[in-house]
Parts: structure tokens; sequence; C-alpha cells
């Protein structure tokens, strides 16, 4: 949407709000395990079946676990955390504009180990009892009231460590949140539980302002990924280190609808 520029009562130039963005979220109220993955009646059922489909196509990966941890049932143990993905969609347009569907109440968290038990190093001390390790209710991180989908990804032991291993168990993890995306574009948006719009604002006349957002691109696993086909998705995005770790400008909307993905 591109409203042309106005003049307001003292003289200057009205706002422009250029590319429109429109959260929509469902609320889920529940998650199990079931004969086919499915979103019905603020559930999330989780095809039963999915830990051998999902990494099936990754050599490195010789197992998935796929887990639900429980609202106020923290005290398990994780293998190292290499990130807390939402469940979010384009519904029309690409990143930073038209419509994303996500859900609200669940989380996809990656954990990921080898055949030995080795924990995938620069990830922190998080491998534990996962109440010890998670700073819950921060942006980014789920609720005590929210559902965690655990998918835990065990890799071929004595391999050489570097930057294939964590991507694999990436793409593994997004293939079980794609199921669910081709789920959430279907779904109707009028039955959203929430809708929230945003717009890229233009100030004419007045002084440009950027954000500068630091992440990390070096080593095996401090990598991020950039402008993802899906909101925090893995496919179609490019590393920083690939790129070279040069700055990259993003508008507002690009950053909040998902455009960078965590590989740590």
């Amino acid at each position: 949407m591109n409203m042309s520029p106005r003049s307001d009562a003292a003289g200057g130039m009205e706002d422009i709000q250029d590319e429109r963005l429109v959260i929509k979220s469902f609320d889920i109220r529940g998650v199990e395990f079931g004969d086919v993955s499915r979103i019905s009646d603020h559930k999330l059922i989780i095809d039963r079946n999915i830990s051998g489909r999902i990494g099936a196509r990754e050599k490195p990966v010789k197992k998935v676990d796929v887990s639900i941890v429980y609202p106020h049932k923290h005290d398990v143990y994780v293998n190292g955390i290499l990130d807390i993905i939402p469940v979010s969609a384009k519904a029309l347009g690409r990143l930073g504009e038209g419509i994303t569907h996500t859900l609200t109440g669940v989380y996809v968290m990656l954990t990921g180990t080898d055949e030995e038990g080795g924990q995938f190093p620069e990830c922190g001390s998080s491998a534990g009892m996962l109440k010890d390790h998670i700073m819950l209710g921060c942006p980014g991180t789920p609720s005590q009231d929210d559902f965690i989908v655990l998918v835990d990804v065990t890799v071929q032991a004595g391999l050489p460590f570097g930057r294939e291993l964590p991507m694999a168990a990436h793409r593994t993890a997004d293939r079980l949140i794609d199921e669910f995306r081709q789920i959430l574009k279907r779904m109707d948006g009028t039955a959203a539980d929430e809708q929230h719009e945003y717009y890229n604002i233009r100030r004419p006349g007045r002084k440009r302002v950027a954000l500068v957002k630091i992440i990390a691109g070096q080593g095996a696993m401090y990598d991020n990924i950039v402008l993802p086909d899906e909101p925090c998705g893995f496919s179609g995005g490019r590393s920083i280190i690939d790129m070279g770790n040069v700055p990259v400008l993003l508008t507002s909307n690009e950053y909040r609808d998902g455009a960078i993905r965590a590989m740590t």
C-alpha cells in the first residue's frame, strides 16, 4: 500500500505508510500426537510418525526424536539448545509485507547431540534440565504457559564438527515446521484470534534513522540466515558467513516478519 505525502497544517509533509504487513495469530491450547499433522479446534496435532520422515534426507542425521514439553513442566533433560523457533507462514506476499499467519501458545525447540552423547559445541552450556537453561517469558522464548515441540537431532559420531552438522539439524526441524506452514497458509484468516497491522513509515523532511543490530558470523555455530522464504525459516535464506559478513539493510517489517534466523 502506497500513499502520496500531503502537507500538514504546519506546512510539513505527513508520514507515508508503505508496505503493509498483517500478522494474524491463531492460539494453540493443546498439543498432542495423532495419525496426521493438522491444526483443529485450537489444537496442534503432530503426526506420530514424523520423526523418521523429517531426518531421512540428511546423511549425518541418525535419529530424530520429537516430543512435547507441556506448560509448567520444564523439569526435563534436553541436549544442547540450537534455537527456539516460532511456527509462522506467509499466507500472502513476501517476507516483510502481505499477510503472515502465526501460531501462539506453541514454539519449536531444536536440540542436538551426536551418537556418543557429545553436545553440539558453541551452543553455550545449555545441555541439562530445561528449567535451568532457558529464561521463559523473554522476547523470543516461550512463556510458562506455552507448549514446546522438542525436536532432538542425533548426528553420526566421529564426524569433523563443521557447519554442515548444525545446518542438517536446522533443515530437519524446518521440515517439521513446514508441514504446519502448509496448513497455516490455508487457514481462514477471519478465524484468527488476533490481527495486527504494521507499516514501514517514511517521514519526508525528517532525519532518517537506522537501527544497527550486530549478529554473529563465524565458526561452525555462529551463523545467521537472512531473508528466508518463510518467517524465521531456513529454506531460501542466505548465510551471513557466505555473504562475507557484509552489512544487510532490512526494513522494520522484514525484521518484524522474521528476516533473521539464528543458527546458534
